[in-house]
């Protein structure tokens, strides 16, 4: 996770103008310390230095907390971070790593955020009992919806692949009106030449014998010179508990082949879009 905190440091200094060399001068570190620190090469991280440079860029004290929290565990632990759920105050790592992805694979029971219409989104905040007034769901409506721009910026949109369990067709979220508008929009979106969008159909059982639960594997693009600017990670929802960070090679391989296993079995793009609006019908007609 060294590099997760290295982004998020070098998106803070660039927030507020600063140049590496500045940085450190205010906090008294050397250029090149900074520098590693924010391409994320094995050093010791200092939570002090941690600390100065969040004070220095003006991060509130809840971003600074978690950074300094991510800082100890990536020096515990560099290829595995447990960090936050869903009613903790950790700042939203993901969201900035799903921004700064160059290619993501998705495997979801629930239509992803970046695919959701705006009454999906809301049905589902909503029922949320930490979010109970109008204005935290709408505002966090709002934000959801603005992350999806990733997949239609002119510069390098998004390359995403969501493998999607049938279950996400059928569970209800909303009421029935919201589902059929929300998997008609799932068919349109499929159309996208940067977005591969597969059912995973129940009638293919369970890939290893087991239920592999949500995950997404992001990979991000190379530097000048070919290297990576973030080694890739997997991702893992926790839901009410910890959500996991993962940058394990062996990890990351084993998410890959079971990618693949799920992958075999799944729909094509075609069958797919085509169950999709099946079952958009199934739920017109029960209305």
């Amino acid at each position: 996770m060294r590099r997760q905190l290295g982004r998020f440091l070098r998106e803070r200094r660039l927030e507020v103008g600063l140049t590496i060399a500045r940085a450190a001068q205010e906090v008294q570190l050397s250029p090149a310390a900074l520098q590693r620190m924010e391409t994320g090469r094995p050093q010791k991280l200092r939570k002090q230095d941690v600390r100065a440079l969040c004070e220095l860029f003006d991060v509130d004290p809840a971003e600074t907390s978690k950074a300094i929290e991510l800082a100890a565990k990536a020096a515990d632990n560099p290829d595995v971070t447990a960090l936050g759920g869903m009613f903790s105050n950790a700042f939203n790592m993901y969201v900035g790593m799903e921004t700064a992805a160059q290619r993501m694979i998705s495997y979801q029971e629930l239509v992803p955020g970046l695919l959701q219409t705006a009454p999906y989104a809301r049905a589902l905040i909503s029922t949320n009992p930490e979010f109970v007034k109008d204005e935290d769901v709408e505002r966090r409506v709002q934000v959801r919806l603005r992350r999806q721009k990733i997949l239609t910026r002119r510069v390098a949109p998004l390359r995403l692949e969501v493998l999607l369990h049938e279950s996400a067709l059928r569970r209800i979220v909303g009421d029935t009106r919201t589902m059929a508008a929300q998997l008609r929009h799932l068919a349109e979106l499929g159309k996208q030449p940067n977005l591969t969008l597969r059912v995973h159909p129940y009638r293919a059982g369970c890939p290893w014998g087991i239920l592999p639960g949500q995950f997404v594997i992001l990979e991000f693009d190379d530097d000048a010179e070919g290297t990576p600017i973030e080694p890739p990670v997997v991702y893992r929802d926790g839901g009410m508990s910890s959500d996991i960070y993962s940058e394990d090679p062996v990890e990351l391989q084993h998410y890959h082949e079971l990618t693949q296993a799920i992958r075999r079995t799944a729909l094509d793009e075609v069958d797919t879009r085509s169950l999709l609006r099946q079952v958009a019908r199934e739920y017109d007609s029960d209305r």
